[in-house]
């Protein structure tokens, strides 16, 4: 679709917003310009592309300093821009060439860029190459696991009770952690019950007779 040009500041921008821009130059009483413009119209929907390739329609008459700025003199005349310098002209309402120069043109505008440069992945592929997405592998686990898994089948293959074996074994790692024995005893010591006959006193009885 073209965009109908109101002012030169207007058209200027385009310009400068714009990789491609093509221009035609018309007026309402042009006989050839109205014969021409379904096939403008034609190519500028196939083949516009937002800020890399935009047609323009130019009235004449409504735009006189526009026309005389690039020396419009006969209708229709188009005018190709790229990066806001002229690289063709086409005069006369030749259906072909105007055809072929923009076609041409359009080459010229280049690929849209990608959103992102970086290497991505798609949500279900693979990973790409390079990439990870597990972490570090841990050979110390690795080695527990198997001491573990040796150790807890060699108790329970010699025992008469394999579950108790199982249960009690040092490999086991749902063994419940024993209590540690506090400073002075032993585990299971008894500690000796005072003397008899003895009474425990106050701190107040420690200071007398």
């Amino acid at each position: 679709m073209s965009v109908s040009i109101g002012s030169s500041a207007q058209f200027s921008k385009l310009l400068t917003t714009s990789t491609i821009v093509v221009a035609d130059f018309y007026a309402d009483w042009c006989g050839p310009c109205k014969a021409v413009a379904p096939t403008y119209e034609s190519l500028a929907t196939k083949h516009s592309k937002p800020n890399r390739v935009t047609f323009t329609k130019i009235n004449v008459d409504n735009q006189q300093a526009i026309s005389q700025q690039y020396g419009v003199r006969a209708m229709p005349t188009f005018m190709i821009f790229k990066s806001g310098s002229v690289i063709n002209t086409i005069r006369g309402a030749d259906v072909r060439d105007l055809t072929t120069a923009i076609e041409s043109a359009v080459k010229l505008a280049g690929a849209a860029a990608p959103s992102y440069s970086s290497v991505g992945r798609t949500l279900g592929g693979t990973p790409a190459r390079g990439t990870s997405v597990s972490g570090p592998f841990n050979f110390q686990k690795l080695i527990d696991t198997l001491i573990a898994f040796f150790g807890l089948y060699f108790i329970t293959l010699f025992s008469f009770d394999a579950y108790a074996a199982a249960e009690n074994s040092p490999f086991n790692p749902n063994r419940p952690v024993q209590p540690r024995a506090t400073a002075g005893a032993k585990l299971g010591e008894k500690r000796a019950a005072p003397p008899a006959g003895k009474k425990l006193g106050t701190i107040a009885d420690l200071g007398g007779d």
